[in-house]
């Protein structure tokens, strides 16, 4: 896998880029990640990033919340790109910090995400809508 100028990744079979917004909450939306557990969950967040080659462009980490922007592979799924960081985090927070295991589990089962892109929806309908490509 390697990148070109623009950003988009080249595969034998594929050129573009995948990028999502996610966005998710501790179970009872408890405000437990402050402190060394927020310090922690950026760590296991740039862990699970690197050794899985995705890129985190942007990482909020709130007391009672998560949001990161993150460039993956087109070969994942987005439900497995989550998995992956609830995931490792909940089980290496919850070894580290024993209060955390007063929760039923770390994280709710739920997520919020949004697909992006660099082209807005408005340039990919005039692009497809270009005259050229009615040529045969």
């Amino acid at each position: 896998m390697r990148k070109d100028s623009i950003g988009y990744r080249h595969s034998n079979h594929s050129v573009g880029l995948a990028t999502v917004h996610l966005v998710w909450i501790p179970k009872r939306r408890k405000s437990v990640l402050i402190g060394d557990v927020k310090t922690r969950l950026s760590a296991i967040l740039d862990s699970v990033a690197n050794d899985k080659k995705w890129m985190i462009k942007a990482k909020e980490i709130a007391p009672d919340h998560v949001h990161l922007l993150v460039e993956y592979d087109e070969q994942t799924p987005i439900c497995e790109v989550v998995r992956a960081f609830k995931g490792r985090s909940s089980k290496l927070l919850r070894d580290e910090f024993p209060h955390l295991k007063k929760l039923p589990s770390l994280w709710t089962r739920s997520y919020f995400y949004d697909t992006s892109g660099k082209v807005s929806t408005s340039h990919v309908m005039a692009y497809i809508n270009d005259p050229h490509h009615a040529r045969h």
